[in-house]
């Protein structure tokens, strides 16, 4: 069984794939959404080079604040800039946003539907060197659960830039996550991206691998695997984590009859969380999940880390091959 991937995505598992952050994308978009609107502010707190917001700064200084390390202040302040016709986009790692200013988000962001945009660099264990106290693995269950947070994880540089342009557009509280390594970028301009809407990359009727972040490519490479041994493995990239689309996942189940979720994150209360919760309620399968079990990271690279706190290719087969088992 040969592996159909959507023409979505560019030439997948090439010698040169190239290789960006999705923090990069980040940066990128803030320029452009900064040059197509001029209510468009950003905010940071002594990261901009970091967060990539570093750019903005050069083209549009006057519409840049540096707030210091002060995240609850930059909090309160987006809020204000905000409810004065601004669009306001906070860069800061997300250990600190929404980590450090959790309170300040749920009483000044979202009880006033504010429309802040609230963006977390060094999301997942992927950060590597920089430890335990760096890699944000909470932050989605944090921002899941708050009333009118939109929750969204780029799996490459492009499509972090295009949601850069759909949180401007998007009128209510929305939070990023992002990468610190450089990760393949695997979608294109043309690949789309709408907020509460997954995307189905590959074909699949054995079972379903939901992923989002730049772990869907692992994802991918997973099915690419599977599929030398007669296993269809559909491939869906959830970067909308809330709202999240119920229909493509109830349908996954339907037509697959397992389901394994993928991603640098607690595995309470993110994307496989949100997932379960969708299927428990409407078409219950079997699931497997990958993602951090209850402990905090360590130092280390990369991929060492990913491998270790099995979050790699060979971790998602496993889970794809004990799903299937349970399945059947």
């Amino acid at each position: 069984m040969m592996m159909k991937t959507h023409a979505l995505t560019k030439t997948l598992f090439a010698d040169n794939q190239p290789q960006k952050a999705t923090r990069d994308g980040y940066g990128e978009g803030l320029i452009e959404v900064g040059k197509k609107n001029e209510r468009v502010v950003v905010l940071t707190g002594d990261l901009k080079e970091s967060t990539r917001a570093q750019g903005f700064e050069e083209h549009y200084p006057e519409r840049f604040i540096e707030v210091g390390v002060a995240e609850q202040n930059l909090a309160v302040l987006a809020t204000g800039l905000s409810l004065e016709g601004f669009i306001p986009f906070v860069a800061t790692y997300a250990v600190f946003c929404p980590g450090r200013n959790w309170d300040q988000i749920r009483i000044s962001v979202c009880v006033q539907h504010a429309n802040v945009k609230l963006s977390g660099a060094h999301a997942g264990i992927s950060v590597g060197p920089d430890g335990r106290t760096h890699q944000a693995l909470e932050d989605m269950a944090l921002t899941r659960v708050l009333p009118g947070m939109t929750v969204l994880a780029p799996c490459d540089s492009e499509e972090a830039r295009k949601i850069v342009h759909a949180a401007a557009a998007f009128d209510g509280p929305v939070y990023i996550r992002f990468a610190r390594h450089k990760t393949p970028v695997f979608t294109t301009t043309k690949t789309p991206f709408h907020i509460g809407k997954g995307l189905q990359m590959t074909d699949g009727d054995d079972v379903t691998i939901i992923g989002c972040g730049p772990i869907v490519y692992s994802a991918l490479e997973t099915a690419q695997q599977l599929s030398k041994k007669g296993i269809g493995a559909r491939v869906i990239n959830m970067s909308s984590v809330k709202p999240i689309d119920e229909k493509l996942i109830i349908r996954a189940a339907k037509e697959t009859g397992a389901v394994v979720t993928a991603e640098e994150h607690q595995i309470a209360g993110g994307l496989g969380s949100a997932v379960a919760e969708v299927l428990a309620r409407h078409h219950p399968v079997p699931q497997e999940f990958i993602g951090m079990r209850d402990t905090f990271g360590e130092t280390g690279e990369p991929a060492e880390l990913l491998h270790a706190y099995r979050m790699d290719t060979e971790a998602i087969s496993g889970a794809v091959l004990r799903v299937m088992k349970r399945k059947h």
